[in-house]
């Protein structure tokens, strides 16, 4: 009965896998932070996924709108093709999320 409480509160579009669940638990990451990261989170598109993430610049841009993303800072959804969102975990450095092949070694 808790995946479907859980599950209900995503867009139809996504879903949450076992594994998804299971470190949305061992993380203290809730439903509601998740859901908030994929509705304003910025989109990376890397290694065929789709990464939402929600650093300072969303923190600060989204509060002058009165919403309040501050317990989502560093929150990273990383989520399939097909909607399946694979997995969650937080981490504030977001250097890690470019492409390699776009890195200069100049």
């Amino acid at each position: 009965m808790a995946s479907t409480a859980l599950q209900s509160t995503f867009s139809p579009d996504y879903f949450l896998t076992n594994h998804a669940r299971s470190r949305m638990f061992s993380r203290a990451i809730s439903a509601d932070e998740i859901d908030l990261v994929i509705s304003f989170g910025r989109v990376i598109h890397t290694r065929g996924a789709a990464i939402y993430v929600v650093g300072h610049k969303e923190v600060s841009r989204y509060q002058k709108h009165g919403v309040n993303l501050f317990r989502c800072e560093g929150v990273h959804v990383v989520c399939s093709p097909d909607g399946a969102i694979l997995t969650v975990y937080r981490n504030n450095d977001l250097s890690a999320l470019r492409d390699k092949a776009r890195r200069s070694w100049h």
